[in-house]
């Protein structure tokens, strides 16, 4: 937990302050300075190879010349072995003896063989057959105290513990490794012979050796790293023979063990690379390991993982339990694949033998199946430089399905700064739990197999809603519709059509052969029971199917497992949950409600859900317009009712039907209260008297109170064209009110037809141009930049990465994804420096280890463009360089000269002129 995590590193912190202010920590160092000592001169004491059969060896050599042809021995007589092959040869064959002779005493341990020169006495038998001594495994404990002085990436430790800055320092770092080249023998491994000093007694030794080494250089400690590699001793070339190389015979007795050791060598290794921007320590281990035979490890490692994994299955079908292995055959071939991947960034050999079909066509299963379970990821330090980590993929992983990928990569939201990560990166808790759930799934093989089969039921209710939807539509009243007999020839075709439709699913099940064998029965089956039980039948198959669906969505969402208030939030849950309701009412109730199904199309289809969204996602704006639209209409019913009662004059239809004659009455007179007074009635009575009784029954007064005239206002203004104007009386120019009532019509059609319905559809008609740039928007942001870091297509040309090569290798988003999976379940201490950083940043929702508009392809490329540079300038100052030094060297020369004609000239001057010239001294010379 943080508060554990927190209080070790406090602790940790006063250890360091304690060790740096007193003065006696010299003798603290100096003690483990002297254990390590103390066990390698132990180590060399105990563990000895009897060396005397080299004079046998040497007097069979001599044999052998005698009986070798003079002109082999000639030919032979020309190699010279330098000491360190003399050295190596002696030992191996001392080894050999020795190994010989423990494998005859495996074999018949009762039978006792004589000893003979060159033979192995008690005294001289190796560790393997003694237990270790007090000095040696004290060794464990000391490095794991060590270790632990290191964990969690400690710097101030790292470093204090290689160089104290006292009088006396005493780098326990060098003597780690130094042990650990004492220990298996101090040699280089080439021979092999790393088995006879590699026993179950000190394997565990070894191992806790590698751990404190790479704790010792993980976070990273450049220092210690260098330390390491750069050491006099021969630990790196142990370090690699020990994955290389099979230590037998401990391998043909507790493969397990080596595999552990393979693995901590391998995780030594990356630890001794690790956050390194030079390739020095890379070209130091690639100095002494062939590319082909790391290559070979790897597909050895995973061929015997797919026997162990075969005989874990078979347990498994026994009823035998068996728990992972972290140390498993594939798992350490993985670490050595990372391993190898990181090499290969500095040998192009070994980049090639690492793609499948590289090197040869075997074992091509084992690369490809490392490199589809290995990602790498581009991270930013807390100093802004780029680093590259590579890393196995999680096993939870395989579970994220495909559904959850496209929600994610089509649904996410960029923020202010053009960037998807926040909103990726609090998804990712969802994604995770979703794996989870999705992995307990599989254990339930019914909930399995309907949620990998969703988006079958989702198309099969739509189709069956689409349907019985037609049916409903050209044969209701269903009552007139009943099974007949149909003409023999007809029935014949039917059943004929049944059964060659049923053949061709059998034999090629495609979804058009489904679909013409469905339509088939279901008119077999009309025409037999008739259409209302063939409904019926359909809406029960159709309320099946979507119980099934919502079984399928609960289980590849796992909604009930997120607790009742998610389960309520989540909008498509309770969507399917409407659509199960709908189909319950079709079947109990009437089969009208089928009608609601034919919705789902708006669900269905992106362009039908936007053109909802036009309405919806403004709609505080088109609620205020309509809201405006009703005042005006209120004040112009009032205008009209004070002012052109008796315009509002409609002609209207009735129903010859005496009873809802007499409910049009009641209607009439509670939307109209008291408009039959004295005078009104006596006018209509005056009126049926006229004789026009069938005229005056089709007008109708619709302003006779206020509330009548805002809804004749309200629904005839606003359906009509030109507005209120349309449907009232025409009046006469000779009327008083008459430019009144043009001023009325007009002001109508203006504000109200014009200007504020208008706003509404303009409102609507921009909302849905919007979400359509929007859409095409988001899609070209999505094929033309990069999700992780927002860097275009564009700077990718004349690059030597391209852009495809960019989103899917460098900065895959899933890639992420997996590294915060990795972060989630790896333990702690098991972190790398990387992982270590990473996952402090996550802990406080730190997003700056995200490369943003940055890629170390782009980066390098311009350091190259630079390194070009730079080397034509330099080709230039050599050059004129040369050119200063043959000036320089011909002036000196010239310079010389010039002083020997002066030397000349003086040793002239002061000898004299020879005697033969007669020089007169009067005349002038």
């Amino acid at each position: 937990t943080n508060n554990s995590l927190s209080r070790r590193q406090s602790r940790w912190h006063s250890f360091y302050s304690r060790l740096t202010d007193d003065k006696n920590s010299e003798k603290f160092f100096r003690v483990f300075y002297d254990r390590m000592k103390s066990a390698q001169q132990e180590i060399k004491a105990t563990v000895t190879v009897n060396t005397s059969d080299l004079g046998n060896r040497k007097k069979q050599v001599d044999s052998l010349e005698k009986v070798v042809p003079t002109h082999k021995k000639a030919r032979t007589s020309i190699i010279t072995m330098t000491e360190d092959v003399k050295e190596q040869l002696s030992e191996a064959a001392s080894a050999t003896k020795k190994a010989f002779n423990s494998y005859r005493r495996e074999a018949d341990p009762e039978d006792h063989f004589p000893l003979a020169d060159g033979q192995l006495s008690t005294k001289d038998m190796s560790l393997d057959d003694e237990q270790m001594s007090f000095v040696i495994s004290i060794m464990q404990p000391i490095l794991r105290f060590l270790q632990l002085l290191c964990e969690n990436h400690n710097r101030d430790l790292q470093n204090f513990l290689r160089c104290q800055n006292k009088k006396n320092n005493y780098n326990l770092v060098c003597e780690t490794l130094q042990f650990l080249d004492c220990i298996c023998g101090s040699t280089t491994g080439g021979l092999g012979l790393l088995g006879l000093y590699i026993n179950e007694k000190n394997v565990a030794l070894v191992n806790q050796t590698l751990e404190s080494l790479t704790e010792y250089c993980q976070g990273p400690c450049h220092e210690n790293q260098n330390c390491i590699a750069t050491h006099e001793s021969n630990g790196i070339d142990i370090i690699i023979a020990l994955i290389l190389n099979d230590i037998n015979p401990l391998g043909k007795k507790r493969m397990d063990l080596v595999l552990e050791l393979k693995n901590n060598a391998s995780k030594l290794l990356l630890a001794i690379m690790e956050s390194r921007h030079d390739s020095e320590n890379a070209e130091r281990i690639l100095y002494n390991m062939k590319p082909k035979e790391l290559v070979e490890v790897i597909k050895k490692a995973y061929l015997q993982g797919e026997v162990e994994f075969e005989d874990t299955r078979d347990e498994e079908d026994n009823g035998d339990e068996k728990e992972h292995d972290p140390a498993s055959p594939q798992n350490v071939g993985h670490n050595i694949y990372i391993l190898a991947h990181q090499l290969a960034r500095h040998n192009k050999e070994l980049s090639m033998m690492l793609k499948p079909g590289g090197a040869s066509g075997e074992g091509d299963e084992a690369l490809e199946f490392y490199a589809n379970h290995t990602a790498q990821i581009e991270i930013v330090r807390l100093d802004r430089t780029m680093e590259e980590i590579v890393f196995p993929v999680p096993s939870i992983c395989e579970f994220l399905t495909s559904e959850s990928q496209l929600r994610v990569y089509y649904t996410t939201e960029r923020d202010e700064q053009g960037s998807k990560i926040n909103d990726f990166f609090l998804r990712s808790e969802d994604l995770f739990n979703e794996m989870n759930w999705q992995k307990k799934l599989r254990a339930q093989p019914v909930l399995y197999w309907c949620s990998r089969n969703m988006s079958v039921w989702s198309n099969v209710s739509f189709k069956l809603a689409l349907l019985m939807n037609l049916l409903v539509c050209f044969f209701y009243p269903l009552e007139g519709v009943h099974g007949g007999k149909l003409d023999s020839h007809l029935s014949v075709l039917l059943w004929m059509g049944v059964f060659a439709t049923l053949v061709i699913v059998v034999l090629m099940p495609q979804p058009l052969g489904v679909q013409a064998l469905v339509i088939v029965s279901i008119l077999r089956l009309i025409f037999s029971v008739g259409l209302e039980p063939t409904l019926l039948l359909l809406g029960l198959f159709n309320v099946c199917n979507k119980i099934i669906f919502l079984i399928s969505f609960v289980g590849n969402r796992g909604t009930f497992t997120r607790g009742y208030k998610a389960m309520v939030m989540d909008f498509e849950f309770l969507y399917h949950l409407i659509y199960l309701i709908i189909c319950c009412l079709g079947v109990f109730g009437h089969v009208f409600f089928y009608s609601l199904l034919l919705f789902d199309l708006v669900y269905r289809e992106e362009t039908l859900l936007n053109v909802i969204k036009s309405v919806t996602r403004n709609g505080r704006s088109i609620l205020l317009t309509a809201v405006l639209a009703l005042i005006l209409v209120y004040l112009f019913s009032i205008v009209g009712y004070i002012f052109f009662k008796d315009d509002f004059i409609l002609e209207v239809d009735r129903i010859p039907n005496t009873t809802q004659k007499s409910e049009a009455t009641v209607a009439g007179e509670f939307l109209t209260p008291g408009a039959c007074h004295e005078n009104n009635c006596s006018t209509s009575v005056l009126r049926e008297e006229s004789g026009d009784e069938e005229e005056e029954d089709n007008m109708e007064r619709t302003c006779d109170s206020l509330l009548m005239c805002i809804v004749t206002v309200l629904s005839h203004g606003l359906r009509s064209g030109g507005g209120v104007g349309d449907v009232l009386r025409k009046p006469s120019k000779e009327e008083p009110l008459f430019a009144a009532r043009v001023i009325y019509d007009l002001l109508f059609f203006f504000m109200v037809i014009i200007i504020v319905l208008n706003l509404i559809f303009g409102v609507i008609i921009d909302t849905f141009a919007d979400l359509r740039s929007e859409k095409q928007k988001k899609e070209e942001i999505l094929k033309t930049s990069c999700f992780i870091c927002g860097l275009e297509r564009d700077k990718f040309d004349n690059k030597t990465v391209t852009f495809e090569e960019h989103i899917k290798e460098e900065h895959n988003m899933w890639h992420y994804l997996y590294f915060i999976v990795l972060v989630k379940v790896k333990d702690s201490t098991e972190y790398t420096g990387p992982e270590s950083y990473v996952a402090e940043m996550i802990k406080e929702h730190n997003l700056d280890w995200f490369p943003r508009m940055r890629a170390m392809s782009l980066v390098s490329s311009d350091a190259e463009g630079e390194q070009n540079e730079i080397r034509s300038l330099q080709e230039k100052l050599e050059s004129t360089m040369r050119l200063v030094v043959n000036l320089s060297g011909q002036l000196t020369e010239l310079k010389e000269q010039m002083t020997e004609q002066r030397k000349q000239k003086q040793r002239i001057g002061l000898l004299g002129p020879p005697p033969h010239l007669n020089i007169n001294p009067q005349q002038p010379a």
